[in-house]
């Protein structure tokens, strides 16, 4: 996961793709970088959201180009192959973004490595099948996370932030790989269900304990210093992403 990685069409997450795009815009949201940063605290939230996010990225380009070596097919093998190349260079963007910012790339990813880590290492896939529904299951969970959070940014970073969560193909080409799998083996399907359900309850674990261990992030999160701590909307945030996870699940033609 780009903290997971790549995300899944704004379509069959409707309940958190909006959330940055339609809401109200206000406070910070209204603003731009060099206004926002002048908060030392939210500067320090953007640095843990790019430093999450790129070595995200950095990750999910691993995982495909590991992926493909699975593949049945060499137009599979390929297909995966463009996707990572997709991933590599959303990571180049944020990391170009940290270093525009004066902020060293390598220090911002840093905390978040062992939690990246331990999450791809307690869910790598046995399979071709269960790498799919990771990338477009696991991965677009986190996803949805990080809309969440945009909403709360400044235009510049809010930009920058949707932008490298464009699907790079994966949605697509894993519903449609999944779905004929099912089709020749409906047995498939009862697997791929268990282990989607496992993916939900190990991202959303990872994405609390992202935002409860870094103090900046998880307060810009909740609406920032002048809303305060808001734990109703925490709740509605995983509850949307919950709703979108179910849609996506349908879209395999999984029971979720």
């Amino acid at each position: 996961m780009r903290f997971m990685t790549t995300s899944d069409k704004p379509e069959n997450a409707a309940g958190t793709a909006e959330t940055a795009e339609t809401a109200e815009v206000t406070g910070i949201a209204a603003q731009d970088w060099a206004q926002a940063a002048a908060d030392p605290q939210y500067r320090a939230a953007v640095v843990d959201l790019l430093g999450a996010l790129a070595y995200g990225e950095l990750a999910a380009f691993e995982r495909l180009a590991e992926d493909a070596k699975l593949a049945p097919t060499l137009v599979d093998k390929a297909e995966l192959a463009k996707m990572a190349a997709a991933e590599f260079h959303h990571f180049e963007r944020l990391r170009d973004r940290l270093t525009e910012i004066g902020e060293e790339p390598t220090h911002a990813m840093e905390p978040f490595v062992d939690a990246l880590d331990g999450f791809h290492k307690q869910t790598a896939p046995s399979d071709w099948l269960e790498g799919l529904v990771k990338a477009y299951v696991g991965d677009s969970i986190a996803s949805d996370f990080y809309r969440e959070v945009a909403a709360h940014l400044d235009a510049d970073t809010r930009g920058l932030v949707l932008a490298v969560l464009d699907d790079t193909g994966h949605a697509e080409f894993a519903v449609e790989k999944v779905r004929a799998a099912i089709d020749e083996d409906p047995r498939v399907g009862g697997r791929l269900a268990l282990w989607a359900r496992r993916l939900m309850g190990e991202a959303l674990s990872q994405s609390q304990r992202v935002v409860a261990d870094r103090d900046a992030l998880s307060t810009m999160l909740v609406g920032g210093v002048a809303d305060g701590f808001d734990l109703a909307e925490v709740g509605r945030m995983f509850s949307r992403i919950t709703e979108a996870h179910t849609k996506r699940m349908a879209a395999l033609g999984l029971a979720a």
